[in-house]
């Protein structure tokens, strides 16, 4: 865990947004979360631009293919000094083992367990009956296996897990402010709320990204923790 558990997710194709937000909210914010739009746009030497700006990084790819594929990428990802990466743990016990022992020493791996943007509803139309706190369990179980650092989970789930996994690490996103809008989110909690219930990091995204002024977004949101 870092000193400052808030992440602030760039979800953007834009180099110079992303920059320009990362330097307006770096004295209030722990790391940079940097997404699939980020990184099809920029690449790897997108990331080491923002690297640059010297705050961690977590490289939020959600990979998620064969074992042999998901490691071939991780050992790609080696050179640029992660934080942080993940993979879906839904790709199964050997796939993560694999991408445990691709993945750089210095890199914590994490493992997403259920979309925040997915309910019940949702998951019945996949196949998965039992609802999102038993599959976030299953998944989590089967994370610690593999010999993974922690997970990817909805506020909703973090106290149980924490509970169980006294070190693992949980990193939430679906996090909105008291009175945000909930945009495609679906199991949400405030920061506060989620911290105290066994977070290690916040990713927040558009209440921050969006507002009117993102570095004083960044700086309520740390001083309501």
């Amino acid at each position: 865990m870092t000193a400052n558990p808030l992440f602030v997710g760039l979800d953007t194709s834009d180099l110079g947004t992303a920059q320009a937000i990362a330097r307006a909210v770096a004295p209030h914010v722990g790391g940079l979360k940097l997404g699939l739009q980020f990184f099809t746009a920029q690449g790897p030497e997108g990331v080491r631009r923002m690297a640059d700006l010297g705050l961690p990084i977590f490289l939020d790819l959600k990979l998620h293919d064969i074992p042999n594929t998901v490691a071939g990428a991780l050992h790609s990802l080696a050179g640029l000094g992660l934080y942080m990466v993940n993979v879906h743990a839904g790709g199964g016990l050997a796939m993560m083992q694999a991408a445990r022992a691709a993945c750089s020493p210095g890199t914590k791996l994490i493992a997403v367990t259920v979309l925040t943007s997915l309910d019940a509803d949702d998951l019945t139309g996949v196949g998965v009956g039992d609802g999102p706190a038993a599959q976030v369990a299953r998944l989590a179980e089967l994370t610690r296996e593999a010999g993974l650092d922690g997970v990817v989970c909805s506020p909703h789930e973090v106290a149980t897990l924490s509970a169980e996994w006294p070190e693992g690490e949980f990193v939430v996103p679906g996090i909105r402010p008291a009175g945000a809008a909930l945009g495609d989110q679906k199991r949400v909690m405030t920061p506060a709320q989620a911290l105290a219930a066994g977070a290690t990091m916040l990713v927040i995204g558009r209440p921050i990204t969006d507002a009117a002024d993102p570095a004083a977004a960044a700086a309520a949101i740390a001083a309501s923790l």
